[in-house]
């Protein structure tokens, strides 16, 4: 009778072993993390279908739309420590996905050359040593400085170190723009109700070209109301017109944005502009905040020109990195 019981022992472990073979259990393991996934490959390939009510949720994914990438590695690592298979294969799609969004972003495509070397910073009302700033953006032999935030009391400073190599200058409420060419047809955008843009014509030695330099309103985060981008959303639409209706056929738009080129809300700008910094640019190029940069708000924008690089330039005393475009012309 012991034997007999045994043997059924012995067959039932055998048959339980035939039902659930070596490795199986590899791929029933770690759904929550394969889930977890292909939900966050799904939300960097749809997000332009994520909503914009309710706090600009859309907005807000898309400022920061290529930390999503973080989550691979993550992702990756967990179904590892769970030996998951199934997890495994699934973060195949979020990798995938935001290959196809920004690997083409860490290639360095810069290329050595250009006709008109073009920096914008916000250099930030309580920078502290507003002299210094000037200086440090005058040694990179840029032909074209564009400023935004100055304040009544900074303004002064930028001139006077600004005026020895670059005589051609238009200041218009807290924006401001230094040249080594001619500058003509200087005037305020009315985008806000304070002015903080302006267009300008650059007489270069191979023509002219339009220059815009705006700072759009700021972005707030509220716990009870959310994202908040109503003026900078009313503010781009109306840098958008008067852009649309240039009729010079080269165009640059330099600026703090403070939103990123991936944000719809940008979309009336962007549609109508080339990105230096993602043609010519290497990596991100994130400028914002200076300390440690997780988003790219100040941008230089073109059409009729061919951005040659695209770069940050080292900090100063402002909470941006002043950013910069070598373009040909």
């Amino acid at each position: 009778m012991t034997a007999v019981v045994g043997e059924r022992s012995q067959a039932a472990a055998e048959g339980g072993a035939a039902a659930h073979p070596p490795g199986r259990g590899r791929w029933r393991r770690g759904r929550l993390i394969a889930v977890s996934a292909l939900a966050v490959g799904a939300l960097m390939a749809g997000h332009r279908l994520v909503p914009n009510g309710g706090g600009q949720f859309g907005s807000l994914l898309e400022t920061f739309l290529p930390w999503l990438g973080v989550s691979v590695p993550l992702l990756l690592l967990c179904a590892a420590v769970r030996r998951s298979a199934t997890a495994a294969v699934a973060v195949v799609l979020p990798a995938v996905v935001w290959c196809s969004l920004f690997g083409g972003t860490l290639w360095d495509k810069r290329s050595v050359g250009g006709d008109l070397t073009v920096i914008s910073h916000n250099v930030n009302d309580a920078n502290p040593d507003p002299a210094r700033t000037a200086r440090q953006l005058a040694s990179s032999g840029a032909q074209l400085i564009a400023l935004e935030e100055l304040s009544a009391q900074a303004a002064p400073v930028y001139e006077r170190e600004l005026a020895a190599a670059y005589p051609y200058h238009s200041g218009q409420g807290t924006i401001g723009l230094w040249s080594k060419y001619p500058l003509r047809d200087a005037r305020p955008l009315a985008i806000m109700a304070w002015n903080r843009a302006l267009r300008a014509t650059v007489d270069t030695p191979k023509g002219p070209v339009a220059v815009y330099v705006a700072h759009l309103a700021s972005v707030r985060v509220h716990p009870s109301t959310g994202f908040t981008t109503a003026r900078r959303n009313d503010a781009a639409q109306k840098l958008a017109a008067f852009v649309r209706a240039e009729r010079l056929p080269r165009v640059v738009v330099v600026g703090d944005f403070n939103g990123t080129t991936d944000d719809r809300a940008l979309r009336p700008l962007t549609t109508q502009l080339r990105s230096a910094q993602e043609e010519a640019g290497e990596g991100f190029g994130l400028s914002w905040p200076a300390a440690l940069p997780v988003a790219r708000i100040d941008q230089i924008l073109c059409k009729g020109v061919t951005p040659a690089s695209a770069w940050t330039l080292p900090p100063t005393g402002s909470d941006h990195l002043p950013v910069a475009a070598a373009l040909r012309l």
